[in-house]
């Protein structure tokens, strides 16, 4: 061979990118054609992918560090959770000690429950830790009420119950169906999910309500005249805004005007729903009295959203038809 392999070496780099002469670039191919050394050594650099190798150490120093901090977050759980075990112990203690039972043992352990589930869940849980923690948030606040009506020999459990399962659903219910796997179950039923779990928990509340209370009739048609409107807003928006195929413009004029109508006739619903004679209000602009007030506020709010709902109608409409030009 005309050139030692070393020199040629340190030409293939230049050779492979194509960055050198003509005259080096005849030398390097004359030399590939006798050495099969070399010529396996440009193979393996054309095989090489610098930025399949910079993906593939950056993917490695992502791990690394995620199992770190994940160890790290393990260990800070652990001692945190074991901080929480010193007033369970001292409770245990002196109530063993007092001759007085376990009674605030478990109180108190269910107590300390709570802040474990709020601090040392998401430090342990290595996915959908938003989900975890707000489930075994509801679950340590249940058993808390659920050990408080035992020791104190109550039936108030599903009373107080029920009211925080509800009130809990209202704010976290649009958190959970949009966590990864509450969502991939859902798809597109995610609106539909949030008023079903609306309605179902506050229908179980007052239901359970009415039977506990003593009057129970009474308070039925009561919590219907309450319920009725609201419910019928909710489930009204929710039809007009996911069924029809309509544009934004007019799905919001449809919403208005829906919003503006049952507004007008809600106190009217209500004195059916009562059995008194039902009453619309009266067009009188009178800001005097109580029932004047609410007789000019319906009004205004039937007037001025029918206004605005026939804008955005003809806003709706005058796109619609733009489209069906083009």
């Amino acid at each position: 061979m005309k050139y030692n392999c070393e020199m040629i070496r340190d030409l293939l780099p230049l050779y492979k990118d194509q960055a050198c002469s003509k005259a080096s670039a005849d030398i390097v191919e004359e030399h590939l054609a006798e050495c099969s050394d070399c010529t396996k050594l440009l193979e393996d650099m054309n095989s090489f992918n610098i930025e399949d190798a910079i993906v593939k150490e950056r993917n490695e120093v992502i791990n690394t560090q995620a199992k770190f901090f994940k160890r790290r977050s393990a260990l800070a759980g652990a001692i945190i959770g074991g901080l929480f075990t010193l007033p369970i112990l001292i409770c245990l203690i002196v109530d063993l000690a007092s001759g007085s039972g376990l009674s605030w043992f478990f109180i108190v352990l269910a107590a300390m429950l709570i802040p474990v589930s709020l601090i040392v869940v998401p430090l342990m849980v290595p996915r959908n830790k938003g989900l975890w923690t707000l489930s075994t948030f509801t679950v340590s606040l249940l058993a808390l009420l659920g050990v408080c009506c035992i020791y104190s020999r109550g039936d108030w459990f599903l009373t107080a119950a029920l009211p925080v399962i509800f009130g809990l659903s209202v704010v976290f219910t649009p958190f959970v169906v949009r966590t990864k796997p509450v969502a991939e179950k859902l798809g597109n039923n995610k609106l539909l999910a949030v008023v079903s779990v609306y309605t179902l928990t506050y229908a179980v509340m007052m239901i359970w309500l009415g039977i506990k209370s003593k009057d129970s009739a009474g308070f039925f048609r009561m919590a219907a005249a309450c319920s009725l409107p609201a419910l019928t807003f909710m489930w009204g928006l929710f039809a007009l805004i996911r069924l029809p195929k309509w544009n934004g413009y007019i799905k919001a004029a449809t919403c208005i005007l829906f919003s503006a109508l049952l507004y007008f006739f809600s106190d009217a619903a209500v004195m059916a729903i009562l059995g008194m004679k039902p009453e619309l209000p009266k067009f009188a602009m009178d800001f005097s009295t109580s029932y004047g007030i609410n007789n000019s506020v319906s009004w205004i709010v039937l007037i001025a959203g029918a206004a605005l709902a026939a804008v955005m109608a003809i806003i709706g409409f005058t796109r619609k038809n733009r489209g069906n030009v083009k």
